[in-house]
């Protein structure tokens, strides 16, 4: 009896400890660029709280930096390969193409076919390198031109120029009222390349554009210094913000929304907060062209917010199931709460604001649509293209020193 005693006894904690492994604690870190003041930050506050609920066994840390501060502390840790997260928030293209390419990111093509009828691969086109998957993509961003109708209503104009001519008008008319055209954070380059881009795609056209960040089409081109003139001129006749050079998106994006300008051009990501928060009728659309041979919906955009797992995850699995989780419900909940344009497929019933709508129609309406340039380009090459735009909206640089200039860094 002893014996028996003693075997069914050891079995017991044999089972217990099988049982105890089996709900052994995993903690998943991911980083985000989702603080609290980002339009995203619900959704990923919602998606972890679903997938923990989901995985009991599994805990996600989420460590969210601003915009900028994260693009130096993932491009640090990756580069060291030092104390990284197991997943993490990326853009596609270039910027995931460097820890791609320095083996740093966990290929996803094995895991891809069970998401496949929920993420068409056309969507995974800017996290594919050679035309092996490396990120879950979950939301489609645009540049976009949002209008204070109330304060356009106010010099005469019902809807958002529609000519380069008629913009440049508009905004005269705009001074002459004591309205500020343009909001434009002077201090953050990205916002600048919000301005540039549209103005150089509408100039050059996309395939062209797409050629000069391949490199395999030169910088130094007549529709690239019609743009950086265009620019410059706008810079010079005060249609943007005088005190833009102090200020930072948030405080623009702000201004915008309690009144102070007509005009404020960003990503489509600001749907939701301009939605909610404008008490002013609003709309979005897209800056004219300035070549009158290039089509209007040429696009600066793309799917392009991402998450990514690390090489050096203890918890891979598990990882890669957070990963393709959470994209998904981002992807649904940005959708729904009017803040992006899904990846995934969408509910065709869903009820979403009259900006997200906007944003699809011309999504629809793109014959060409080349993602942004500091995320198309590599790290090294974006700081230069990046900086160059500084150059030029500071007066440093003539359009045709911009053009020779960016040609000679960029295609060395």
């Amino acid at each position: 009896m002893k014996k028996l005693l003693a075997i069914l006894l050891t079995a017991l904690f044999v089972m217990s400890m099988v049982s105890a492994m089996a709900e052994e604690q995993i903690t998943l870190q991911l980083w985000s660029i989702a603080t609290e003041s980002d339009s995203s930050h619900e959704a990923f506050v919602n998606a972890i709280a679903a997938f923990e609920a989901e995985h009991p066994n599994i805990k996600i840390e989420h460590n969210a930096t601003e915009n900028e501060a994260y693009k130096t502390k993932i491009k640090a840790a990756m580069s060291s390969g030092e104390d990284l997260p197991d997943l993490f928030f990326t853009w596609g293209m270039g910027f995931l193409g460097e820890f791609v390419n320095a083996g740093r990111v966990v290929c996803l093509d094995e895991y891809y076919p069970a998401y496949a009828d929920e993420l068409p691969e056309a969507m995974t086109v800017n996290v594919r390198y050679d035309d092996k998957m490396y990120g879950v993509p979950y939301t489609m961003s645009l540049v976009t031109l949002y209008a204070n109708m109330d304060l356009l209503g106010q010099v005469g104009f019902d809807h958002i120029p529609a000519t380069y001519e008629e913009m440049q008008q508009c905004c005269e008319d705009l001074k002459a009222a004591g309205i500020i055209p343009f909001g434009v954070s002077g201090k953050e380059l990205w916002c600048l390349s919000e301005y540039v881009e549209p103005l150089v795609i509408k100039s050059v056209g996309g395939d062209k554009l797409r050629d000069m960040y391949n490199g395999v089409a030169s910088w130094n081109d007549e529709g690239v210094i019609k743009a950086i003139a265009a620019f410059q001129e706008m810079v010079e006749k005060e249609y943007f913000d005088p005190s833009a050079s102090a200020l930072g998106n948030d405080e623009v994006k702000n201004n915008f929304i309690q009144g102070k300008y007509a005009f404020y051009q960003n990503g489509s990501w600001n749907n939701k907060d301009i939605g909610e928060q404008a008490q002013f009728a609003v709309e979005a659309g897209t800056f004219p062209v300035l070549n009158p041979d290039v089509p209007l919906y040429q696009m600066i955009g793309g799917p392009n917010n991402t998450l990514a797992v690390t090489e050096s995850s203890e918890h891979k699995e598990e990882a890669i199931e957070a990963a393709f989780y959470l994209a998904r419900f981002f992807s649904d909940a940005d959708y729904k709460s009017g803040a992006n344009l899904p990846c995934w497929a969408a509910d065709p019933e869903a009820e979403v604001g009259p900006l997200i709508v906007s944003a699809a129609d011309m999504a629809a309406k793109a014959d060409n649509m080349v993602l942004f340039g500091d995320n198309f380009l590599s790290a090294d090459a974006a700081n230069t293209y990046l900086d160059y735009i500084g150059l030029a909206y500071a007066g440093d640089v003539t359009p045709e020193e911009y053009a020779e200039g960016l040609d000679a860094d960029l295609n060395k």
